[in-house]
């Protein structure tokens, strides 16, 4: 049996990691050479933490503030560009405490499900990426957020998850090297992190030599279909046929969905991040600096600062004041850290495919009987890669999924 698998970040390469396990002849296509796609730059957190999408009450009004301003954690751009008017409509209906409610449970499985995969593949031979079980520390330095974060600190304990509510004294045992200015932090024991730049060389080189077929450099020009079936994939290079297509490719995949005649709501959510070699101080445990929307993570003796969503169509800008406004708020938590505005050329940026409910899509596309959609991850996609390409292998075997994705479902909003 053939497979074609459409985009090579993190999401694709698991795909294709199940699915040649699973016996398939394996084919990745990709628009670029796979050297710095989102999977790279990213913070590196496995994060059964992250169980509230992003489409939750109170997002609404605090988006609509600060999209005036374009340093802000979350920006969204004015604009009349359709697409975005459509996906703001959905992300407001979505962004209701029902909503949360029900898609807490689907989000902590996959995620946890996906750590254990990840904790598999890193006894694989040749597969060393650091990874970590320490944890995530949620920083906060506010009385309004330290209620809400201890609130769903022990939503999360109700849901089985490792978590405990910390003072500063409990943080600064965990983190004797730095300097605090917090009310206090929550420590989320079930995450864990990696370095996603050996991660992802390591599973090319790992698939390259279970025989898997690489296509780099060739965007996806067309896709035919032959009634409820896709018989071909066109590139700029070639054509390729398949049993099974498997749909990635991140914050394209509205795009190439389109090709297919399919429909997938999905808005580029560009983030920013640098990595420092050899800083003066290193974390402990990996932060997320609530009040900021910062994360920091230390990835084999180095330590990486990123955040920031900025929705706006995919485009090469890099906003410096966003920038600024990370390295700033590290200072405030923890004040022995002083950060220098790095360089331009040394700012890294990518695009999270979010969809409005801030859900992913995994499953089969609507109206087809062998396109399989794995995408619109948000800010999880490194975290739910494993298992979203456990999953994607599962149905094209037939089988049934080890964990529970109906609130994943491709066509839901068709």
């Amino acid at each position: 049996m053939k497979a074609v698998v459409i985009g090579g970040g993190i999401t694709g390469l698991c795909s294709a990691w199940y699915l040649r396990k699973a016996g398939w002849d394996v084919t990745v296509l990709d628009r670029s050479d796979l050297k710095d796609n989102c999977s790279y730059g990213n913070l590196g957190m496995i994060v059964p933490s992250h169980f509230v999408p992003l489409a939750a009450p109170g997002m609404v009004m605090q988006g609509i503030k600060w999209m005036f301003d374009s340093s802000s954690p979350f920006y969204i751009k004015p604009s009349l560009n359709p697409a975005l008017v459509s996906w703001g409509w959905k992300f407001m209906r979505s962004a209701t405490r029902e909503h949360v409610e029900r898609s807490g449970p689907y989000l902590r499985d996959l995620n946890v499900y996906s750590k254990q995969l990840y904790e598999t593949l890193a006894q694989e031979p040749g597969f060393d990426f650091a990874l970590e079980k320490k944890g995530i520390l949620m920083y906060f330095k506010t009385p309004r957020v330290a209620e809400e974060e201890i609130h769903l600190g022990i939503q999360a304990r109700r849901m089985g998850l490792d978590v405990e509510a910390l003072e500063p004294a409990a943080v600064q045992a965990l983190e004797p090297g730095l300097d605090l200015d917090i009310l206090g932090a929550v420590h989320y024991r079930c995450d864990a992190h990696l370095y996603p730049n050996r991660l992802m060389p390591q599973l090319i080189g790992a698939l390259r030599g279970a025989g898997v077929t690489f296509e780099l450099d060739a965007p996806v020009t067309g896709i035919e279909r032959s009634g409820s079936r896709v018989a071909a994939v066109q590139t700029t290079r070639d054509r390729y046929t398949a049993d099974k297509f498997v749909l990635t490719g991140g914050s394209w995949l509205p795009g190439l969905a389109a090709m297919a005649g399919v429909s997938i709501p999905l808005m580029p959510g560009k983030g920013y991040s640098f990595t420092l070699d050899n800083p003066i101080t290193l974390l402990n445990i990996p932060a997320i600096l609530c009040e900021a929307r910062v994360a920091i993570t230390p990835m084999a003796g180095k330590m990486r600062y990123g955040g920031t969503m900025e929705i706006d169509k995919v485009n090469d800008k890099i906003r410096m004041n966003r920038v600024e406004a990370i390295v700033s708020s590290v200072s405030t938590y923890f004040p022995g850290i002083r950060l220098e505005v790095p360089s331009e050329k040394d700012v890294w940026y990518g695009f999270r495919p979010c969809s409005p409910d801030g859900l992913p899509y995994i499953g089969p596309a609507k109206g087809t009987d062998n396109l399989l959609v794995a995408g619109g991850h948000s800010m999880m996609g490194l975290s739910l890669g494993p298992a979203t390409g456990k999953v994607i292998a599962d149905m094209a075997e037939g089988r049934m999924p080890e964990v529970a994705v109906d609130a994943f479902r491709a066509d839901r909003f068709s």
